[in-house]
């Protein structure tokens, strides 16, 4: 590391004022932020200095994110493989789902972060750090087989409309990843629902061979209950063995790259928890909210397979669990009061499972629910703070 950083103050007079590269100095400012801690200081007013960066931050939720990923990762092979009803090692089922995964994050990569060098060029800033977490969130809560095109033209439109016109990092209302989803769903409708986009048979990579057997179907467990015609719904994975909650629990299910596994999502959730990155408020609320909220339809919801399902099955199944791990507790689009954390994340969790009841055309809910929420989430703020200065001044009149 000490060769890298000589290199680095060898060749940054080139990119300072005055210097040959002058024009490129915020992509050489992000380079080097990126690499190692800064050694600027503030020379007017008082500041307290934490001893971790926003830097840091998102590359500690990176590192959180990395076990949903990796099994992403080799769910995708294993989808693969049992489609075509082919069995292979656990190293061709991974390499299988790695080739699968790695140009969506390329490309999310590639986009969003092209955006915002031009976006920092131009207006002389130094580059942000919020797409580090959001160009790995957006491939990972999207089909495996959606275009790399439609990823491109979405995480675009997300980063310019949903992140730079409210000022750039930490002043957008919506979470961009989310805004990436929500643009592809409504946009690209069929590219986004149905059988055939969550499991992909098509034998890309030459690794192994096999045609699909019969029965296959790529349906994810929340659109088999959505499209049941009764109240009991027999679930089935893609070639039509049955499944139950300890398969949701480990994730080999067809869905998004990313939301499969609860094993793996809360193991990232521990590794925010024990460094303070998250709110386990936030994270605890939206648990809590869902499966009260799925309780009461099991008591007293309608006659249809969504309001029976079991509570429990909710919180493993779908985007339930990923979203409340890590699109709830983001710092940006969420309460930050500490009241209003309980409140927002509640009610997130409750909202999710009203939608999947009761709206079949949205069975994931997870998405629209965090989205709405983040519209309300500075109210939320609001009213907790002004709740607090009424008690205060009734405390001291009292006194």
């Amino acid at each position: 590391m000490n060769a890298l950083k000589k290199l680095v103050d060898k060749v940054k007079p080139n990119f300072q004022k005055g210097g040959k590269l002058e024009k490129f100095h915020s992509v050489f400012d992000g380079f080097e932020t990126f690499l190692f801690v800064p050694n600027t200081t503030s020379k007017h007013g008082t500041h307290i200095h934490d001893a971790i960066d926003s830097k840091r931050t998102m590359v500690m939720v990176i590192i959180a994110l990395l076990p949903a990923l990796f099994f992403g990762m080799y769910n995708t092979g294993y989808q693969h493989f049992l489609a075509i009803g082919q069995q292979v090692s656990f190293i061709d089922t991974f390499i299988y789902g790695f080739l699968s995964v790695l140009p969506l994050i390329i490309v999310a990569y590639g986009v969003g972060l092209g955006i915002e060098f031009i976006v920092a060029q131009i207006k002389g800033h130094e580059i942000q750090e919020g797409f580090l977490v959001s160009g790995m969130l957006i491939p990972l809560i999207i089909p495996i087989d959606t275009p790399l095109w439609m990823v491109a033209v979405a995480t675009a439109f997300a980063v310019i409309f949903a992140k730079e016109v409210f000022g750039g990092t930490g002043m957008n209302i919506f979470n961009v990843a989310l805004v990436t989803r929500a643009f592809l769903f409504f946009a690209y409708p069929t590219f986004m629902s149905g059988d055939t986009v969550w499991v992909r048979t098509a034998d890309t990579f030459g690794i192994g061979s096999g045609t699909i057997v019969d029965g296959y179907s790529g349906a994810t467990v929340l659109g088999q209950v959505a499209t049941a015609a009764t109240e009991q719904v027999k679930l089935l994975n893609t070639i039509g063995n049955p499944i139950g909650f300890i398969d949701g629990f480990l994730g080999f299910i067809p869905g998004s790259i990313g939301e499969t596994s609860t094993l793996a999502i809360l193991i990232g959730a521990f590794i925010l928890l024990i460094t303070r990155i998250a709110s386990w408020k936030t994270m605890f609320s939206v648990f809590a909210g869902g499966a009260l909220m799925a309780l009461i339809f099991n008591m007293w919801g309608p006659d249809t397979a969504a309001a029976h399902f079991p509570w429990y099955n909710h919180l493993v199944f779908g985007g339930f669990a990923f979203g409340a791990v890590f699109m709830a507790t983001d710092p940006v689009t969420s309460a930050r009061t500490e009241t209003g954390k309980w409140i927002y994340g509640a009610l997130i969790g409750a909202m999710a499972i009203i939608i999947r009841v009761l709206n079949p055309g949205y069975p994931e809910g997870m998405m629209l629910a965090i989205l709405l929420m983040n519209i309300f989430a500075p109210l939320i703020d609001y009213y907790v703070v002004d709740a607090n200065i009424k008690r205060r001044l009734k405390r001291a009149k009292t006194n």
